[in-house]
């Protein structure tokens, strides 16, 4: 079975390849394609997958008999995608050093600049959306039996641009929701793997209703214990005492909803901003590769330890709430998720994963082809959304309101429109002002050559 990772020169391939090295299944991935506009940086990756090759038990030369899957490397978007039966993407349109500015524009006018949420994922995708939707019609072309798993931000953004060429055959993903649940049956006394979790809404705007042990729900008795509730990430964030007045755990973004001024005002206090920390992290990294004396591996692995320490640093510091805990650093996220619906496609073996896909009938307040993130049965046919309970109203409000943003992104992507862009910022709730959003659209479109699409009327 052949896996294509677009966006292979990226920093994080080499927890996809980890898990790939650890499938001894019937059936596994044989070989990797790495694609990247980057050729130094898929020199630096490949690097590092081979010396994770090299320590891994097994034949090698055999990555059909349970060895190493074999791995190669292109610049050939097309070339990439032939012959694939998984395409994995996880591109970064403008790299590291377009987050940066898409933070610092959204600071200089005071609003948020993250990278998934408010004004940053707004300019992260109106870059990203025209790109994804060109690989949707290219792994249509090329590869119309792949499955396209969506690991690009905003995800469910760029995922439900790309359902519009592809269809059911792309599935977005996210590790947030699985963390989280696993934190919340942690704090429980319950095993994470044999608990059921209740959580909808977008990516990156979500709430943990209820989390069902053999039966039973398990969070009110949670929501009940201020101790208990204060005892891991989230309760940390936001305070037991709002968790308690929500009836739910929200997903760790919801913080730059609930908490938006405190956080617009650690990120404009804080030294640099998220993305300039990474970018200046990952130059070095590849800057290291480069150079090719430090072993590779460890010197990602030290790299990768940094970076998750330094999580929504400047959230913590806005509420107080300390150093990330040890249980918060391990891995078997995002990739974890990922080999598990290639599983259950490929081999049909059935599972329920937390996924991005097309709402169909799933929340009565959004049309079908709105992609939200929920609880999914998955099978050699695709993910198929669970029944959910329907939102509160304040979570139906919010997740309409930024839905209906989303739609505006897509649509001053395809159009290229100024005005609809403007419209797109003005529209999102963490933008407060119409002026304001014109006077973001031409900071983005300064700073960034590749929105230079979006025309004036």
């Amino acid at each position: 079975m052949k896996l294509t990772i677009l966006g292979g020169g990226g920093f994080r391939v080499p927890l996809v390849y980890g898990a790939l090295l650890a499938d001894r299944s019937p059936g596994r991935v044989t070989h990797v394609t790495l694609h990247d506009l980057d050729p130094g940086r898929l020199g630096a990756v490949a690097r590092v997958l081979a010396e994770q090759a090299a320590a891994s038990p097994g034949d090698t030369a055999r990555p059909e008999a349970g060895g190493a899957p074999t791995v190669s490397h292109t610049t050939d978007l097309d070339e990439a995608l032939r012959g694939a039966d998984f395409v994995f993407s996880a591109i970064r349109v403008g790299g590291l050093e377009g987050r940066a500015a898409d933070e610092r524009v959204a600071l200089d006018h005071g609003v948020l600049g993250q990278e998934t949420v408010g004004a940053g994922g707004i300019a992260y995708g109106l870059r990203t959306v025209p790109v994804a939707v060109d690989i949707a019609r290219r792994v249509a072309r090329l590869a119309p039996d792949a499955w396209v798993i969506n690991f690009t931000n905003p995800a469910g953004l760029v995922t439900e641009a790309m359902s519009r060429h592809l269809g059911d055959r792309v599935i977005g993903i996210c590790d947030s929701p699985v963390g989280l649940g696993r934190r919340v049956a942690r704090a429980l006394g319950a095993d994470p793997d044999r608990a059921w979790i209740d959580y909808v809404g977008l990516n990156h705007l979500g709430w943990l209703r209820g989390l069902r042990v053999a039966g039973r729900d398990e969070l009110p008795r949670l929501l009940a214990d201020p101790e208990a509730l204060g005892s891991f990430e989230e309760g940390k964030l936001f305070g037991p005492e709002w968790l308690a007045s929500l009836g739910a755990i929200p997903n760790e973004y919801l913080h730059y909803y609930y908490f938006n001024r405190e956080a617009v005002r650690a990120y404009r206090e804080a030294e640099q901003t998220r993305g300039a920390f990474l970018r200046d992290q990952q130059a070095r990294f590849y800057e290291v590769m480069e150079q090719g004396h430090a072993p590779a591996l460890a010197t990602w692995d030290r790299t990768r330890a940094e970076r998750e320490a330094t999580y929504m640093a400047a959230n913590r510091e806005a509420a107080g709430a300390g150093e990330r805990d040890e249980s918060d650093l391990e891995s078997g996220g995002y990739e974890q998720v990922a080999l598990a619906l290639m599983r259950a496609i490929a081999r049909d073996e059935r599972t329920t994963l937390i996924l991005n896909v097309r709402n169909r009938t799933t929340l009565a307040a959004l049309d079908e082809d709105a992609v939200i993130e929920v609880p999914c049965l998955v099978d050699a046919s695709g993910a198929h959304p669970v029944s959910v309970d329907p939102l509160p109203g304040h979570a139906t409000g919010l997740v309409c309101a930024v839905k209906a943003v989303e739609r505006e992104v897509m649509n001053a992507a395809d159009s290229g429109s100024h005005a609809t862009a403007v419209k797109a910022f003005a529209l999102h709730p963490l933008v407060d002002s119409v002026a304001v959003a014109h006077r973001l659209v031409d900071g983005y479109t300064t700073a960034h050559p590749g929105l230079a699409y979006l025309n004036r009327p």
